[in-house]
């Protein structure tokens, strides 16, 4: 067993009865009653005969059954793809990538064999150390879908030192790389994870306010509907700590949720799907300004573009060429500002429009959209344009949706005038009742 696996298994036999989860249902479970799971969960492995090193599609949710599995079969030193329920029309495909022997279905208890061959170069370099992997996937806005294949020992090393014990909302998906940095920060700490029947705000807000959540890791898009709809039952002093990330935070939504929850932390965390989740400290609850000063990590800037070296990093994909430098920098494609040691994040690369040779930053149009009271949602994107190349795109949800659509053109084109620069103001208004964020809680934008 890898020796970071088996310190957090003994962090976690040293927690005893401690309640590490409160499951959907309200059922407790405690460490000594999930290493028992962990047992069992070792024991039905082996019985099937899943060879060690097997490639094992993992589909579940945060609960005792899902985390159980996990870790017996990182014991088994199995390279492990999670597949969240938001995710399960994706498995068939994440299955024949990550070459999948096995699908374990968590809730059901029922191991699956697929006949994958796990032949992949990066598996048998797994395999050949003995080590427990895990397989993340991109959320391919950009086209398929990339497995990165993380080595479980590095991911592990960030939580030899202990952290701090605090009851800690699994808000983030399952299959999300921040999801399981959160899980695996908990169990290394002897803390309780509080799951979800859904990640609606009624949901959420019952939790919190029920188990006494101080940890609430989430993303701005929920902030921002937790704020639409949440109403007088935002009154919740268990939170200390509001963690947010996974895509860009516009200011005056900072603002608001600074002024929602006074007594809590915001921090703004940064990671990717090949990176893992950094440590980073913000400079206060009302800035954007982090730095990223974790062990073993760097960062440089070329170009305008980040770049991280970091000791969590992935160690390749499986289906992609690597995106690192040949001295082992990963390229973000995010567009930062620098400011000495702290960073500012601009927006992705990629979704930079070019107005005429001036450059347009998606995220800053949104921001100065949601400082519009009578917006509840706003996505930015280009489109085609025959004189200036491109031109910019708002598809926007309003709070009333009854408001005419000529009324709420005019409305955001006298709300933007002064705030933006002429050729920053969307030329192109369309205006939907649907959400603008996903499942995943990434903007729909394109």
């Amino acid at each position: 067993m890898a020796d970071g696996l088996r310190h957090l298994l003994d962090r976690m036999s040293a927690a005893g009865g401690r309640t590490a989860l409160i499951a959907a249902d309200g059922s407790r479970t405690t460490y000594e009653a999930l290493l028992a799971r962990v047992e069992h969960a070792g024991r039905r492995l082996e019985a099937e005969a899943v060879p060690h090193g097997s490639s094992v599609q993992l589909c579940g949710d945060y609960g005792p059954d899902a985390v159980a599995w996990l870790l017996a079969l990182w014991r088994h030193q199995a390279v492990v793809t999670p597949v969240a329920p938001t995710s399960a029309e994706g498995r068939e495909e994440f299955a024949t990538i990550a070459d999948a022997e096995w699908r374990i279905e968590a809730a059901r208890d029922v191991l699956v064999p697929l006949g994958g061959r796990s032949a992949h170069p990066l598996l048998d370099r797994l395999r050949s150390e003995k080590a427990p992997g895990l397989v993340i996937f991109t959320s391919g806005t950009s086209g398929a879908p990339k497995g990165a294949v993380h080595d479980l020992r590095r991911l592990l090393s960030k939580f030899e030192k202990p952290g701090k014990d605090l009851v800690t909302l699994a808000f983030l998906l399952f299959d999300h790389i921040a999801g399981i940095d959160t899980l695996l920060y908990a169990l290394a700490n002897g803390s309780t994870l509080v799951c979800l029947p859904d990640r609606s705000v009624p949901a959420v807000l019952d939790r919190i306010a029920r188990h006494g959540v101080e940890v609430l890791p989430t993303a701005p898009s929920f902030l921002n509907l937790l704020l639409l709809t949440g109403g007088a039952d935002l009154h919740l002093p268990s939170l200390r700590i509001i963690t947010y990330g996974a895509e860009m935070m516009p200011q005056g939504l900072l603002d608001r949720v600074a002024d929602a929850f006074p007594n809590a932390q915001l921090i703004q965390k940064y990671g990717t799907s090949e990176l893992g989740a950094l440590r980073s400290r913000s400079d206060g609850a009302r800035s954007r300004w982090i730095r990223l000063d974790g062990e073993g990590a760097s960062w440089r800037v070329v170009e305008g573009l980040l770049e991280i070296r970091a000791t969590s990093a992935m160690i390749g994909y499986l289906n992609a060429p690597s995106p690192f430098t040949p001295d082992g920098w990963y390229r973000t494609g995010d567009l930062v500002e620098v400011e000495g040691d702290r960073l500012r994040l601009l927006g992705r690369a990629g979704d930079m429009i070019n107005v005429g040779g001036q450059k347009v930053f998606p995220a800053e149009v949104e921001a100065a959209i949601m400082t519009l009271p009578e917006v509840a949602e706003v996505a930015v994107h280009g489109m085609p344009h025959p004189m200036l190349g491109a031109a910019v795109c708002a598809r926007v949800r309003m709070r009333d949706p009854r408001l005419a659509k000529a009324e709420i053109r005019t409305l955001l084109r006298k709300g933007l005038m002064g705030r933006l620069e002429a050729y920053k103001i969307p030329q192109r208004i369309e205006v939907t009742e649907e959400p603008l964020t996903t499942e995943r809680f990434k903007q729909k934008r394109g």
